[in-house]
């Protein structure tokens, strides 16, 4: 199918989170080309216009998700133009690989598509010295699966011939299975080339979640599982080199967040999840989704549980929120003020509004006001 695009920005909060933001493409920049005011000054642009650099200076590492580099490139790109003298570092090497670099002392946050398990919990504790690592929720968004297929411009799939696909149970496009979602289709009787990530990756978790929730008759692998947990396919390394290979492989599917097909063309498959109609992977219908999300952390932490399973009208389950991960006590006294004025930006209103232009869906205001009554409060 071809991605919708929409341009008009919705936004929600009303008891539960809604998300809402723009289809288009994706960018790595924003339209800021002001020159930084002199002497530390905060103001360059419109677009950086409310940025409080509160004593920001110097370096700050980071390191985590690829499905949030699109909004972090954005956002370093406009905190740095308004506080002079500031580098942000952010690389994309994956959620797991950020926890790993994050519980090591290596980089003052982390980015990741899911939450902190127990163990990764316990073990932030010896780097946050008197605190704990928690989860601050920051953008969500779809996970597109994402596919090329000469010919088939409109493909439908459920989470059980997904399952399959990706377990290798499923290995020709005219399967039967696939055949029963797309009468009319063309489907040749080629083999279906899987890509799935080669590093820990948030993403792949929170596909394993939906596959395990929403077919677990045919899923029956750890949805906990960072690393790919299945047999057979091919792997890329991110959601970036996912994205490369399904984009130049004929006969390929793979997953990756909705900005990287949005980037690259890339024809995305409709989900059937039980609905009166097949579901598009947009930031508006992911929304619809993420709506039921519930609030599972405690106290400074805001991790998230989301509904995988939603029969919902016009409701995309397959979503992630990516989180950044920070120490609630015990950072670092040298970037403290740094981190700080960077998230502070980041879930701003500011911050958030940048997201709708680069795929991803902005958090609700009761949510985002959460997380900016706790950043403050980072020691």
């Amino acid at each position: 199918m071809k991605l919708s695009r929409k341009n008009g920005l919705r936004a929600s909060a009303i008891g539960a989170l809604v998300v809402s933001g723009a289809l288009v493409l994706s960018a790595c920049g924003s339209d800021d080309n002001t020159e930084p005011t002199k002497g530390g000054g905060e103001k360059t642009s419109a677009a950086a216009s409310n940025i409080k650099c509160d004593g920001a200076k110097g370096q700050l590492l980071a390191a985590g998700s690829s499905a949030q580099k699109g909004a972090m490139d954005l956002w370093v790109k406009n905190f740095q133009a308004a506080c002079e003298g500031v580098e942000v570092n952010y690389q994309a090497i994956g959620s797991g690989g950020g926890i790993t670099k994050f519980n090591q002392g290596q980089v003052a946050f982390a980015g990741s598509d899911s939450a902190l398990k127990d163990e990764e919990v316990a073990e932030s504790k010896k780097i946050c010295k008197g605190g704990t690592g928690i989860n601050l929720p920051m953008v969500g968004g779809p996970i597109a699966i994402g596919y090329k297929l000469e010919g088939v411009d409109n493909l439908v799939l459920d989470a059980s011939t997904l399952a399959k696909i990706f377990d290798n149970k499923i290995t020709k496009w005219n399967d039967p299975a696939i055949a029963k979602l797309n009468p009319g289709a063309k489907l040749p009787d080629s083999t279906i080339q899987a890509f799935h990530r080669s590093d820990e990756s948030g993403t792949t978790q929170n596909l394993g979640k939906y596959l395990s929730t929403a077919a677990p008759a045919d899923w029956k692998h750890d949805p906990k599982s960072k690393s790919w947990p299945a047999q057979g396919g091919q792997a890329a390394n991110g959601s970036s080199g996912v994205a490369t290979a399904v984009k130049d492989a004929e006969g390929s599917i793979g997953y990756f967040e909705l900005s990287y097909a949005t980037a690259n063309k890339i024809s995305t498959v409709s989900l059937n999840t039980g609905a009166s109609a097949p579901v598009a992977a947009t930031s508006e219908n992911a929304s619809k989704a993420i709506a039921a999300a519930k609030i599972k952390g405690t106290g400074n932490d805001v991790a998230l549980s989301l509904d995988y399973a939603t029969k919902a009208e016009g409701a995309y389950p397959l979503i992630l929120v990516t989180y950044e991960i920070a120490c609630d006590k015990g950072n670092k006294a040298e970037t403290l003020p740094t981190l700080k004025a960077f998230l502070n930006y980041t879930v701003s209103d500011e911050g958030q509004k940048v997201l709708a232009g680069a795929g991803y869906a902005p958090l609700p205001a009761e949510i985002a006001a959460k997380v900016r009554a706790i950043v403050p409060t980072l020691s």
